[in-house]
């Protein structure tokens, strides 16, 4: 097995998208003009090469594996509640709505400094298709496992409580704010994580999840987002042999519809390099 096609083994098996409204977009190809040399065409130029290492992914298949380790191994059960215990017993009227919004703050951020001139690794284009993939395997992954886990959260409102789905958001952003800014300067990354610790940590303080719940769902972000990272560069690859340099790609984008509460997904068209 190849040491790269690790990062979508970890994250396949568990994909379940409980419902799908595809919508497509179509794009008249001959209406595009492509000139070279314009600073719009920058937007939609080139990416780089990753590699995914399997040092890369022990640390959040860890995190992973050990709230998946809590379900049959007492004694980190007993940690959940021991740590809720802690933080309830000073905090037992603590809340905030802070965390609703922290989670999408990496991802956003990374838009926000490159309109702002700072570019990252990634053109508008790409980046936009990267996070697009991110979201797709996290948002299936976190849905799927919520209904096939059942637990039951410590406020005791629902039983969709592992693994938390914000704090897989805000580490997912996290990873993909480190990785377009990781050769600009590391404190973007250390930055990014920061935030994605503090959205994990509300969530506890809130009393909506339990400490492996967080762990496991920051696990997950992490690894989808190094998927996104992962297979883009393949899927560039596919897209050139077939179509050429200046046809229309493809590109499968999360959706969510609100009325039924399902993932799905849609199909656009993005111009060529």
């Amino acid at each position: 097995m190849k040491v790269n096609s690790l990062c979508l083994q970890l994250l396949l098996p568990f994909v379940i998208i409980t419902g799908a409204h595809a919508q497509q977009i179509t794009v008249d190809s001959a209406a595009i003009q492509v000139k070279k040399d314009t600073s719009f065409l920058k937007l939609f130029r080139g990416t780089k090469k990753y590699q995914c290492s399997i040092a890369s992914v022990v640390v959040p298949a860890a995190m992973l594996g050990y709230g998946i380790a809590t379900f049959e191994y007492g004694p980190l059960r007993s940690l959940d509640h021991t740590t809720k215990n802690e933080i309830r017993e000073d905090n037992s009227t603590f809340h905030t709505k802070v965390d609703d919004w922290l989670r999408y703050t990496p991802a956003l951020s990374v838009y926000a400094l490159n309109a702002m001139g700072i570019q990252g690794a990634h053109n508008f284009r790409d980046r936009t298709i990267i996070l697009g993939i991110s979201s797709l395997l996290m948002m299936g992954t976190v849905g799927g496992v919520k209904t096939l886990s059942h637990r039951q959260r410590p406020d005791g409102s629902t039983f969709n409580s592992f693994p938390s789905g914000h704090t897989a958001t805000s580490f997912m952003g996290a990873e993909f704010m480190r990785q377009e800014y990781k050769d600009v300067s590391p404190w973007y990354g250390v930055y990014g994580y920061a935030v994605a610790t503090a959205t994990g940590v509300l969530r506890m303080y809130n009393n909506r999840h339990w400490l492996s719940d967080v762990v496991a769902g920051a696990g997950l972000g992490i690894l989808s987002a190094k998927a996104a990272y992962w297979v883009f560069p393949k899927m560039e690859k596919v897209w050139a042999k077939k179509e050429g340099k200046n046809s229309m790609h493809p590109i499968a984008m999360p959706t969510y519809s609100p009325d039924t509460k399902s993932v799905g997904i849609s199909v656009v068209f993005f111009p060529g390099s």
